[in-house]
């Protein structure tokens, strides 16, 4: 049986489903040949990450398809709903990439209060004494209030890390019953931290220093963090934006950063990817890292033997 895993798959991902007996092609197809290839191949196993798609053409078109596979959280690169009430089944790996999502949050969350993004590139070509006075009003994190919009794996895993440097931490979620959150001290010790989300962002923004978001892509487009967000938020405020691009809103938010209403913003996703706004790679309060939220090797390795384990359990081994 052919997996056709066109975003790539890790070495360990790759080496299970050939030890199952399965073939795993990993060259890349150019998205407008996807089809006829899918179909000239008669492969029945698509794994995607975000750069694939999977809409209703790509699916009416590929009768050989029997799984689609997503290689992280977000599923808002495939039509779900569609493949499945097309019989196809359709998984994920919502639970591999959290920790690596969560570490590059923490980065941002150093980054912009130090200025680290602007002082990398400018140090090179610009007067040294000059940057450390313009650099010389950093923050600690520790004692700061982070909220995390969208409580879920990731949410968690950030709160987790958060509150081991001694952060405050308010969580927003559709969902508010109590979560335990294990804060772990060194390799041996760990610390439960209850923590309740509220559904009630409006009111909870003007107490937040930093914000991190971590829903999905909304089905209406619209974005979680607009105009009439940044509104309620206390001036000063850092925001963090590592899930989807769109949910925070890019015009409204330099707007946010030229009034000073946010201080500073990092973001690994964009409304236009691959291409984003230049205005957003060169703003000087903007951090910026080309959607790498999940790229790391214990992270792909983790999301390559989640797919094996489900793609095996679904279709048995095959020698």
């Amino acid at each position: 049986m052919k997996i056709l895993a066109n975003d790539g798959i890790s070495n360990l991902g790759k080496n299970l489903l050939e030890n199952a007996g399965f073939t795993v092609i990993t060259n890349k197809v150019n998205q407008e040949e996807l089809a006829s290839y899918i179909q000239a191949e008669q492969i029945p196993v698509l794994l995607v990450r975000s750069a694939t798609t999977a809409r209703k053409e790509l699916i009416d078109q590929c009768p050989s398809l029997k799984l689609i596979g997503r290689g992280g959280v977000g599923m808002d690169n495939i039509d779900v709903a569609y493949a499945r009430e097309k019989g196809l089944k359709v998984i994920n790996t919502p639970a591999s990439s959290s920790q690596s999502v969560a570490e590059l949050v923490m980065g941002h969350l150093f980054a912009t209060s130090r200025f680290l993004n602007d002082s990398y590139k400018n140090l090179e070509t610009s007067d040294f004494s000059e940057l450390k006075q313009k650099y010389g009003k950093g923050v600690e994190l520790r004692g700061k209030t982070l909220g995390i919009i969208g409580f879920g794996r990731i949410g968690q895993s950030l709160a987790s890390y958060a509150l081991g440097t001694g952060m405050n931490v308010i969580a927003i979620d559709q969902f508010t019953n109590t979560v335990e959150v294990q804060v772990p001290i060194g390799t041996s010790q760990k610390v439960n931290v209850s923590i309740t989300p509220t559904s009630d962002l409006a009111s909870e923004l003007s107490k937040m220093d930093y914000i991190s978001i971590h829903v999905p892509k909304q089905a209406d487009g619209s974005a979680v963090l607009g105009a009439n967000e940044f509104q309620l938020m206390k001036k000063g405020v850092r925001i963090v934006n590592a899930a989807r691009g769109g949910v925070v809103n890019e015009s409204e938010l330099i707007e946010a950063l030229e009034t000073g209403v946010v201080s500073y913003a990092a973001l690994d996703v964009f409304e236009n990817e691959p291409t984003p706004r230049k205005d957003l790679l060169s703003h000087s309060k903007i951090a910026v890292t080309p959607h790498i939220g999940a790229a790391t090797i214990e992270a792909q390795d983790r999301i390559g033997e989640e797919l094996a384990e489900l793609i095996i359990s679904e279709f048995g081994r095959q020698n």
